[in-house]
């Protein structure tokens, strides 16, 4: 692996592309590890915020960004000779509070057939419900009915009208008689008329076959589609996805802090966030293939806290392996191991064993105790025993063993020093540590924890109103009524 940056102890300044799966409580998570990565702005982040607290706490730091180096790997200055520093793009999407969020279209990442079933794929995977997997039929008939509209959709729809809202109101349209079959709704009109100019059309070949259903059958796929999409309903939900601004195929183009502000309580629309995750890795493994020869000219680093939380990431156990070489790395952070297995099934070893590195912050979850402590292996111990043997003749005994004892047993993980953490790297055995005091990096001064004067103000940086500054220049324009009201009359004409 090219580096191991931003360990939640004695930090280095190389951005490496490890990956990790860390795991202890939220509080932990945050202080020890998410903050000491965004502290080294060394990379672009990509971070899930439960609460929405890390970007409050860091956003002053990240606008103000890292010195600007020369070709000297020196710090550029201006004419007065103060350091010129270069900000991050920050970009946040707030599932908890739309109105605190920028806008993400799916669909604005279409770029071919492929993009289509992969967007199909996730939303699938992550709108089954809890321990929900449906019936196979009916899952791919939605499939198929889901792939035609949005194919429809992305081929034949203006830009202005490639979203979700637009595939919700198509579906509202799909109506179905059961006592005749060859009555055609709004829909079927549409591809009647997509059949007349392109018989072999890719949206077309997946509506006919979607079609095959007969009239009850169609009817209940309608209703289990409307079921799956009903999030959709909801006018903000149609107003957050109705165009897009994260810019997800950036992110390994210049330094940028995407976060993922999603709630610790309540899991509706996480299925969003899961998505851009599979988007991300997606478009950014092309970029970097397509674009960049195979690696991005700035490295992303993923900073998943509650990874088993925003949902299913399709084929991770095949990501986690591949995006590294892209000069991309992935960091699971989860409350206990056992939160992975409910996600992934039997996939969790694979995803595991692709992390070059595990480090553990405390707990008292019994499968990750037990997982560590077969980890860390067993030490060797003399055991000497000794014996008297009283009778009609008294005798002494010695004995000298040799035993095997586990380094560190499950009850004494669980009752770990708070101040101490265990780090297990890929080719080195894991080893005991100090937590990294986060006071005592450089850039600590400039989040809020240290002075709440630095608190950033996600409303205020999202705001469109124009800040108006003192040296600003302006041109006045008088206009009379009448001249309004010619105005007017020629516009309409």
């Amino acid at each position: 692996m090219p580096g191991m940056d931003a360990m939640p102890m004695e930090m280095g300044e190389s951005p490496g592309g490890i990956d990790k799966k860390l795991s202890g409580n939220h509080e932990q998570k945050t202080r020890f590890f998410i903050k000491p990565n965004l502290m080294q702005l060394h990379s672009s982040y990509v971070v899930t915020d439960p609460k929405g607290t890390v970007l409050v706490e860091c956003g002053k730091l990240l606008s103000r960004g890292s010195p600007r180096l020369g070709k000297d790997g020196k710090p550029l200055r201006n004419k007065k000779g103060k350091i010129i520093y270069e900000s991050y793009q920050i970009k946040v999407f707030n599932t908890i509070n739309f109105k605190k969020s920028m806008h993400y279209n799916p669909f604005a990442y279409l770029h071919s057939e492929k993009d289509i079933l992969k967007l199909v794929t996730v939303l699938i995977a992550n709108t089954k419900g809890e321990g929900k997997s449906g019936d196979d039929f009916w899952v791919k008939a939605e499939t198929l009915l889901y792939t035609a509209l949005i194919g429809y959709i992305y081929y034949e729809a203006p830009k202005n009208e490639q979203n979700f809202s637009t595939l919700v109101e198509m579906i509202n349209a799909m109506e179905v008689r059961e006592d005749d079959e060859s009555f055609k709704n709004a829909v079927d009109l549409l591809f009647d008329a997509l059949e007349q100019k392109d018989p072999d059309h890719f949206a077309l070949r997946q509506y006919k076959k979607y079609k095959l259903a007969a009239g009850k059958t169609a009817k209940s796929i309608l209703i289990s589609c409307g079921a799956r999409l009903a999030p959709f309903d909801i006018a903000e939900v149609r107003e957050i996805t109705m165009y897009d601004e994260l810019e997800l195929d950036l992110v390994g183009d210049r330094k940028t802090a995407l976060f993922f502000i999603i709630s610790d309580t309540d899991a509706t629309f996480n299925f969003l966030v899961s998505m851009a995750y599979t988007q991300l890795f997606n478009l950014l493994c092309e970029r970097a293939d397509d674009k960049y020869g195979g690696r991005l000219p700035v490295h992303v680093r993923c900073l998943i806290d509650e990874a088993a939380n925003i949902g299913q990431i399709p084929n991770l156990e095949k990501l986690m392996a591949t995006i590294r070489s892209r000069e991309i790395s992935a960091c699971l952070v989860l409350q206990a191991q056992s939160q992975l297995k409910a996600l992934y099934k039997d996939n969790m070893d694979t995803i595991i064993g692709n992390c070059d590195s595990s480090l553990f912050l405390g707990g008292k979850e019994e499968t990750t105790l037990k997982s560590w402590s077969a980890l860390l292996g067993k030490e060797t111990i003399d055991m000497y025993n000794t014996s008297v043997t009283k009778g009609t003749q008294e005798s002494h005994g010695q004995n000298f063993q040799k035993l095997g004892k586990d380094l560190m047993s499950m009850d004494e993980l669980a009752v770990m020093d708070g101040g101490k953490c265990l780090l297990q790297v890929r080719g080195v055995r894991p080893f005991l540590s100090r937590k990294y005091d986060i006071t005592k990096h450089p850039n600590y001064k400039y989040l809020s924890d240290f002075n709440p004067k630095n608190t950033f103000d996600i409303e205020k940086y999202l705001s469109t109103r124009l800040r108006v500054k003192p040296d600003d220049l302006f041109l006045n324009y008088e206009i009379s009524p009448s001249e309004l009201a010619e105005e007017s009359a020629d516009d309409t004409e």
